[in-house]
Order: structure tokens, then sequence, then C-alpha cells
């Protein structure tokens, strides 16, 4: 799986992508991760300052990124020897786009070899934009963020764990077994302020139905 992130912060990214599993899925090249800055793809005026957003149209406050220079920098990404042969995906995250879930996930893993993230800022991306790739919208979730370069984060996550080889097989074991909010592990009995915290005994007992049963209530 190949991403390609159009972001003006790719900086963000590399603390999260350098570590454990992702981290690993990169050095092996299960996946790939390219960045696209909008800024690179302006012509610097005297000063060196590369402007990619303006005041909306209409009035409002904050500021609108450009069209342009996000277009530009989506058709790059498009222009990659090997994105070309592939099946391509291009994704525009916006608070009022499709909720995405662990099954969008699986089906993106399984379906596409690209998938290109335009993670806008300010007050959001000039609609022209998602009309001309016609690009599909996605939230994380029914909150606001300062950026677009969170939800990408979560994509590449989500996606790359279902990337065959990405999950190592004791990880693969777990993603598919039955998951709960209750987890436990040692000591068996905590002690805390004089009072004593024990794991539920069906935790103890061994029988995997059982305990399955015991995190679906959960």
């Amino acid at each position: 799986m190949r991403f390609h992130v159009i972001t003006i912060f790719p900086e963000m990214f590399d603390s999260y992508l350098q570590e454990s599993i992702l981290g690993r899925a990169l050095k092996n090249k299960l996946i790939s991760v390219k960045f696209y800055n909008p800024r690179d793809f302006i012509k610097a005026p005297k000063n060196n300052y590369k402007p990619v957003d303006d005041k909306p149209y209409g009035g409002g406050p904050g500021m609108v990124m450009r069209a342009e220079p996000m277009l530009s920098a989506v058709a790059k990404a498009l222009a990659d020897k090997k994105a070309k042969k592939g099946k391509i995906k291009i994704i525009l995250f916006s608070t009022s786009g499709k909720k995405f879930d662990t099954t969008y996930a699986k089906t993106s893993a399984k379906k596409y070899t690209d998938i290109i993230m335009i993670s806008g800022r300010y007050e959001g991306i000039d609609a022209r934009v998602q009309k001309i790739l016609r690009a599909e919208e996605i939230s994380i979730g029914d909150y606001v963020l300062t950026g677009g370069e969170l939800p990408a984060m979560v994509l590449i996550d989500s996606i790359s764990r279902q990337i065959p080889g990405v999950l190592g097989k004791y990880e693969s074991l777990e993603e598919e077994r039955v998951s709960s909010s209750e987890v436990y592990t040692r000591p068996e009995v905590l002690k805390y302020k004089n009072k004593n915290y024990k794991v539920p005994k069906v935790l103890l007992s061994g029988n995997h139905r059982l305990i399955d049963e015991w995190k679906k209530r959960q």
C-alpha cells in the first residue's frame, strides 16, 4: 500500500511513522508514505513567503486554503510512476464527510494500491478541489481538529493493520479475537488503599469460549 499525503506540515508525521508496527511496516516495505507540500508548488515572491491560503469570499472568520497549490500537489502524487499502474483513491478530510471505521479500512486495504489524502488547515480547503478531483470526504469523528494531519495518521495506522504481513503473528491473532473495553494483567490481586481489586475469575479459567462470551457482554 502506498500512501500519499498532501500537507503543509509533513514533519508532524516523523515520530509517529518511525515507531512500533508502522515503523516496521515501512522498513519492510509493506507500506510507503510520501508527502507533497502545497507550498512547493507556489512561485516564491521576493520575500520568499509562499501563501497557501487567502480570505474567504463572502466574508467570515479565518482563512481558506487555495485550490491551485492543492491541485498541483495532488497532480504530483498522481504522476507517481507506481501509482499510475495501481488503483487510486483520493480522500479529503471533512467534518461533514463519511464516518471512517474498521470496515472502511479493510475495504480500502483490499481495493486500492494507492491512497491520496488531502489534509486541510485553517477554515478548510476551497470547495472546488473536492469537486474537480471528485475526492471522497471522510470524517474520523464528530469534532473539529486543527488540521487534517491527525486524521491522515489515523487512516494510515488503521488501513496498514489490514495489510498482510504488517501485524506480527501474535498481533494478527489478537486482532481477530473478541475485544473488550476491560483488560487486565498482573498482579492477579491489586492492593490499593487497603482494598483488593481482583481480576475476574473467568479470565483466569483458560476457557476461551467463556472468556469470549464475557468480553462480548462488556
